[in-house]
């Protein structure tokens, strides 16, 4: 490929992640062009930079691919820095929902290393294996908590620093559109981090789309919940305390699970079990199956990917399928703490279903609201460390952190569990 069409690409790309094109039907591959280009900028703007130098050092110049090259980088170095927006979009968020001294109720503050960008994780962002042996982690690997084969299993992350009992349980559920998917794909950054600071972290696997129609999915989060109840005390877990985060589908099983504890619908055959939740953390999740929101990219959606491959059931036949689905139909006063995570460029799932479904937690919930809309952020922008993603897993274990020490204070006494007290090494 010459170097004018590589720089062609790339600029192509780069406008892509800046401003993707609008559209239903342009959102899945506008998501997937300017994805890894907005998330990888540095390492792009390096490559640009590069090709461009080699092209000077050669016997011909051709001036338009220098030209696209020049764009590319200025367009990349806009990401770069909007990407580094995310740190102070997250903390002021976390300011305005929990309060100007909550750093002051953590049991360790974050340092100024802690808030700055960490350029070394994020220089070779796939090296998942070597940041969990450096930071001591251990996954117990293919628990089974349901009888379905590989998709009824879990596994569960602990550390050198995992305390014997009383420590704060994740659990993580993965997104893929209900119909794809696997436990160790997703949350990994997060993950990582929160059990290299003594977390007991659950990534769990459940019955997909359209093989096991609708409601497997949120059936098979519940038992797990159940099964985290029941045994997570073997690895040091605190089965009292469970938070729950994913992403895209894992976002809305993540809000749904929260807004419908002990719900006998979702708990078939186990409805005395204790599914309620402590907090919850969705990241750019899907909240209105239903179309209450009114956005016309809901309708569509559940019109042309839910009914078909999802539900199995016509909207018009049986709304209230979609109505007991949509975690913004089902918020009430008792809902647990939230930390709302979404991007503004968001092309596979509108940011407006996020403000919608803040809105209806803000207007009933008895509990704290977070909410951080993170400028030029695409979907699934924390499946490896970037820029973006590094600064919202540490905004997210502020969160965690924050409420876990809340939520000690005023039920028992138990150990602290932070990165100051741990001595463990920062996973990101």
């Amino acid at each position: 490929m010459g170097f004018v069409r590589r720089q062609a690409i790339t600029a192509a790309l780069t406008a892509n992640a800046i401003r993707p094109l609008p559209g239903f039907r342009a959102g899945i591959p506008a998501f997937f062009a300017g994805w890894l280009t907005g998330e990888l900028a540095p390492h792009v703007l390096g490559l640009t930079a590069a090709d461009a130098a080699a092209h000077l050092t050669g016997s011909r110049r051709d001036w338009r691919g220098l030209a696209l090259a020049g764009a590319s980088a200025a367009g990349l170095a806009y990401l770069v820095h909007q990407s580094r927006q995310a740190v102070t979009v997250a903390e002021d968020a976390l300011v305005e929902g929990l309060g100007v001294d909550y750093v002051e109720q953590l049991d360790a503050k974050p340092t100024p290393a802690e808030l700055a960008t960490p350029w070394g994780r994020i220089a070779n962002p796939f090296a998942f294996r070597r940041a969990a042996r450096k930071a001591g982690i251990e996954v117990h690997r293919n628990i089974s908590y349901a009888p379905y084969g590989p998709r009824g299993l879990l596994d569960v992350y602990t550390s050198e620093v995992t305390p014997a009992s009383g420590a704060p349980v994740l659990l993580q559920v993965h997104g893929g559109g209900w119909t794809i998917g696997n436990k160790d794909q997703q949350g990994l950054p997060l993950m990582q981090h929160m059990a290299a600071k003594g977390w007991v972290c659950v990534a769990i696997n459940y019955r997909l789309a359209p093989r096991s129609r609708w409601p497997a999915q949120i059936v098979d989060v519940k038992a797990a919940i159940a099964w985290i109840r029941e045994n997570i005390a073997e690895y040091g877990g605190d089965p009292d305390y469970i938070a729950i985060t994913g992403g895209s589908a894992g976002g809305h099983l993540t809000a749904l699970a929260a807004t419908t504890p002990n719900e006998p619908e979702f708990q078939p055959g186990f409805e005395d079990a204790d599914t309620s939740l402590q907090a919850a953390v969705p990241y750019y999740g899907v909240y209105d199956w239903a179309g209450a929101s009114g956005l016309k990219t809901a309708r569509l959606m559940r019109d042309r990917f839910l009914q078909g491959w999802v539900v199995k059931e016509k909207f018009s036949e049986h709304p209230e399928v979609y109505e007991q689905a949509s975690p913004l139909l089902r918020v009430t006063p008792d809902d647990p703490d939230f930390f709302v995570i979404h991007g503004s460029k968001d092309t596979l799932v509108d940011p407006g279903q996020a403000r919608s479904f803040v809105a209806a937690l803000r207007a009933t919930s008895k509990r704290t609201v977070v909410y951080a809309e993170l400028p030029g952020a695409q979907h699934a922008f924390d499946i490896f460390p970037s820029i973006r993603s590094q600064h919202l897993v540490r905004a997210t274990d502020r969160f965690l952190s924050w409420h876990w020490s809340q939520w000690r204070r005023e039920h028992r006494s138990g150990p602290t569990v932070g990165v100051e007290d741990s001595g463990a090494p920062d996973a990101t």
